[in-house]
């Protein structure tokens, strides 16, 4: 929250350029307890028919014995987990690096974030922003981490916003 009058006060999301330190661990909350109906719902709207992900009878007789969530709704929750603290004041996405899945997600699962500041630099060629790199873990509720990635982000900073006021 910030003061934008005398006791009026605005919520803010995400941090500026200047806010990010290399070797800051951020711990995201809330966590998401995923659902047979999120997997479902995700997998079908995404066009991802594979019976792993929508067929309970199918995926019983493999050796997980039960539905796996969709890895694009893992990676997509995770991501969004990451917003209210890394992204909520970036001007763009630069890329994604090394996407790993290291563990199976199933419904009931509940999951969280973490990212860990790897780098930053001043734009060269975008006065008042910089590019920010995180690592960012996703866990599951008994802290077993099931993907890993890594991503950059050009980010303004607090100078930048105050020139460029969006009202938030």
């Amino acid at each position: 929250m910030r003061e934008i009058a005398p006791r009026r006060f605005r919520g803010q999301i995400g941090l500026y350029f200047d806010d990010f330190e290399v070797g800051d661990v951020y711990e995201h909350r809330p966590g998401r307890t995923l659902t047979d109906a999120d997997n479902i719902q995700f997998s079908l709207m995404t066009m991802n028919y594979h019976p792993l992900h929508c067929d309970a009878h199918f995926a019983s007789q493999t050796e997980f014995g039960r539905m796996l969530v969709n890895s694009g709704l893992t990676i997509a929750m995770v991501l969004g987990m990451t917003v209210p603290e890394v992204s909520g004041q970036a001007i763009a996405n630069l890329g994604f690096q090394e996407i790993k899945l290291t563990a199976p997600v199933f419904s009931g699962d509940t999951i969280y974030a973490e990212s860990e500041v790897l780098a930053k630099r001043e734009s060269k060629s975008r006065p008042g922003q910089g590019v920010v790199t995180v690592r960012t873990r996703g866990l599951k509720q008994d802290g077993t981490e099931f993907m890993t990635f890594e991503r950059s982000a050009l980010i303004r900073s607090r100078a930048d916003a105050e020139a460029n006021p969006t009202n938030y």
